[in-house]
């Protein structure tokens, strides 16, 4: 029963992950019907991504305020609405519209996930408590293209937005009935006066944004122009891309295990710098080969390294989140989980039109030199700011 909480903000971040995850599914047909082209698809993409970069601290910052039972009910209300809402798109304008809406309430996603588990699990079981909650989202765009293609074959795209819609109003009823339990009704500690918050001055801060927002950009951009990409250089159809396209974003979900174990075991839970260096040294090295994909032929092995890329960008996050978690206070859990999330939808969104620009002209090579440079500026970053001591502290 103590892990309850924790399942149920995995089952919110997988509903989360289906809803932003079928415009990218479908987007061949969608930008087909609609008459759009890939970079309206992008400026698309980043109204989602600016209005989920301003959600993400904004309820962080509530949640640590008013807690996840109340915060968590107003954010899923919202954006099931937002889903439902693509529904009667019809062009740039609207999807852009639609998008928005869904990115801030999905804002609430992973504050929620890190603000339930600090507080709903004792210390010696969080690091597995965010690894559970957290890779609800890789679970999410996994299982999109299994439940999504066969939905949008039977009754069109527009009949998927319906079902995502439902599962979120599922998903209400549900925590209607668990968010009474006493663990997740208490009212946080208000934290609003420590002095240990994290604050734009801090590097600290800095070193955190860096290696999330950076580290992990390749999950976007695997995730949003993978079934682009293999539709124009395989002539894939929507059915046979349905798929496979499951594969990449497993990738992310056994990452997230596989980084989360050994961030806990070779990096004191983020707590260990030396250590935590050599990890995201390792990182930004292996993402490096997803800049070679435009010049693989084969179909099999074009699906293997988007996946590989994926598991990459999981070690990014977890390294990002532990290290974040041990430096700052856990009362400002929900604020620190929607700085990470924000910052990297702010880099989605700055890069995606130039994305969606570079897939217009055919440049595939540029656009996936691009998306492996993100890693080695963030690891750099990272580098240069976790190793400068705190104004008015010491160091870390």
């Amino acid at each position: 029963m103590r892990w309850l909480p924790a399942v149920s903000m995995m089952l919110v971040s997988t509903i989360s992950y289906v809803d932003r995850n079928t415009l990218a599914l479908l987007a061949p047909t969608i930008l087909r019907e609609a008459h759009l082209s890939n970079e309206q698809y992008g400026f698309i993409i980043s109204a989602f991504s600016i209005a989920y970069m301003l959600g993400n601290p904004l309820w962080g910052y509530l949640l640590d305020r008013i807690g996840v039972r109340a915060g968590m009910t107003a954010a899923v209300s919202l954006w099931t609405l937002a889903s439902v809402s693509h529904v009667f798109a019809f062009g740039m304008q609207s999807f852009a519209a639609a998008r928005a809406l869904l990115g801030f309430g999905e804002g609430a996603t992973f504050p929620g996930s890190l603000r339930t588990v600090v507080q709903t699990l004792p210390m010696n079981q969080r690091s597995r408590g965010i690894a559970v909650s957290y890779s609800g989202g890789s679970l999410g765009a996994v299982i999109t293209p299994v439940i999504i293609t066969p939905i949008a074959a039977m009754w069109g795209w527009r009949g998927a937005f319906w079902a995502t819609g439902a599962v979120g109003a599922a998903w209400l009823a549900g925590w209607m009935i668990l968010s009474r339990r006493e663990d997740i009704r208490k009212a946080p500690k208000h934290a609003a006066a420590r002095r240990d918050g994290p604050g734009l001055r801090d590097p600290r801060v800095w070193a955190f944004i860096a290696a999330y927002a950076l580290g992990a950009f390749p999950s976007a951009f695997v995730l949003y122009q993978a079934s682009i990409y293999l539709t124009a250089m395989f002539g894939k159809s929507q059915v046979e891309i349905g798929k496979v396209l499951w594969i990449p974003p497993l990738g992310w979900e056994i990452g997230y295990f596989f980084w989360g174990y050994a961030t806990d075991r070779f990096s004191g839970a983020g707590a260990s710098i030396p250590a935590l260096r050599r990890q995201f040294l390792l990182l930004t090295a292996l993402s490096l080969p997803l800049a070679l994909i435009p010049q693989v032929h084969s179909y099999g092995l074009t699906l293997a390294m988007m996946f590989f890329a994926m598991f990459m960008t999981s070690g990014f996050i977890i390294g990002a989140v532990a290290y974040g978690t041990h430096h700052f206070s856990t009362d400002h859990a929900g604020f620190i989980a929607g700085l990470g999330a924000g910052s990297w939808s702010l880099a989605v969104a700055l890069a995606m039109p130039r994305v969606g620009k570079l897939f217009d002209l055919h440049r595939y090579d540029v656009a996936f030199v691009l998306a492996a440079l993100f890693p080695v500026v963030g690891c750099a970053a990272w580098v240069w700011c976790a190793g400068n001591p705190r104004p008015g502290g010491t160091g870390l």
